[in-house]
C-alpha cells in the first residue's frame, strides 16, 4: 500500500466535497469510509468550511498528514452527488489507487454548469413565485421577476469581477430595490414590500442556515458557527444594500 498516494486521494476527494458546498459531516464520514474501505484505520479527519485536514498512522512509518484550504466556493448539488457516488464505488470496489486518482480527477474535473439565460430565467421565476407566495399579485410578481433577473446579473458580473460574498449580497440588494421602486413608479407592480422581498429571497442563505444547524446539532461547533457568521453577514448585507437604494430613491424624489 502506498500510503502516501492513498493520504492524497483521501485528501482531494474531501477538498473537492467540500469545494462543492458539502456538508461538513459529509466530507469527514467520505474520507473516513475511503481510508477504512483501503484498510486504514483510524484515520483522522478535521474539516470546516475553508480548510481540510487528513491524517492516517501506517504501520511501522510516522505519522502522515496532509492538509487543504478551501478557498470561495458556492454550493454545487450535481458535484456533490457526482462525488459522493464515486466514493461508495470506491469503498466497494476499492480499485488500484491509481485508476482511483483518475476516477476522482474525472469527477472533478466536470464544470457543468447552465448557461447565463437558464440561470437568468430561474432567477425570475423563482422571484416572482416567492412575491405571489408573500401575497403579491401577477403585476408584483412579474416585477419582482424582474428584479431577480437584475440580481442574477449583479451577482455574474460581481463575481467575474472576484468580489466577496458581502459584497456581492450588498450589491444584489440595492439593484433589486432601485428596480423594484423604479418599476412601481412606471406601473408596474402596487405592492413595493412584496415585490423587494420576493426578490431578495434570492440572496437568502438558506443553504448556510440548515447546514450551520445541522453541523451544531452534530457537534461540529466551530464549522457551525463559522457559517452561523456567513448567514448574518448575509443578511446584514442584504439589509444594507436595500436600505440603501431605498434611502437614495427617497432623497431623489420619494419615489420609495
Amino acid at each position: 500500500m502506498n500510503y502516501d498516494k492513498l493520504l492524497t486521494l483521501s485528501g482531494e476527494l474531501g477538498y473537492h466535497l467540500l469545494l462543492s458546498g458539502a456538508e461538513i459531516y459529509r466530507v469527514e464520514e467520505s474520507v473516513r469510509y475511503l481510508l477504512q474501505a483501503y484498510g486504514v484505520g483510524p484515520g483522522e479527519v478535521f474539516a470546516i468550511p475553508n480548510c481540510i485536514i487528513v491524517g492516517i498512522s501506517s504501520p511501522g512509518q510516522k505519522p502522515l498528514t496532509r492538509m487543504r484550504r478551501v478557498g470561495p466556493h458556492g454550493t454545487n448539488v450535481r458535484k456533490i452527488e457526482a462525488l459522493n457516488a464515486l466514493c461508495r464505488r470506491l469503498c466497494a470496489e476499492t480499485p488500484d489507487l491509481d485508476q482511483a486518482w483518475e476516477a476522482l480527477q474525472t469527477a472533478a474535473a466536470d464544470q457543468t454548469y447552465f448557461s447565463t439565460p437558464q440561470q437568468l430565467s430561474a432567477y425570475f421565476l423563482g422571484t416572482a413565485a416567492f412575491c405571489l407566495f408573500f401575497g403579491g399579485t401577477l403585476a408584483d410578481a412579474a416585477a419582482s421577476g424582474l428584479c431577480g433577473v437584475a440580481i442574477g446579473v449583479s451577482l455574474i458580473f460581481m463575481s467575474r469581477l472576484g468580489t466577496n460574498l458581502f459584497f456581492k449580497t450588498i450589491a444584489g440588494g440595492f439593484v433589486s430595490a432601485l428596480a423594484a421602486v423604479v418599476l412601481v413608479a412606471l406601473g408596474l407592480g402596487t405592492h413595493i414590500n412584496l415585490i423587494i422581498i420576493g426578490a431578495i429571497m434570492a440572496l437568502a442563505p438558506g443553504v448556510v442556515i440548515t447546514n450551520f444547524m445541522r453541523d451544531i446539532m452534530a457537534g461540529d461547533m466551530l464549522s457551525g458557527l463559522s457559517k452561523f457568521a456567513e448567514a448574518l453577514l448575509t443578511g446584514a448585507g442584504i439589509a444594507l444594500g436595500t436600505g440603501l437604494a431605498l434611502s437614495l430613491a427617497r432623497m431623489l424624489g420619494g419615489a420609495a
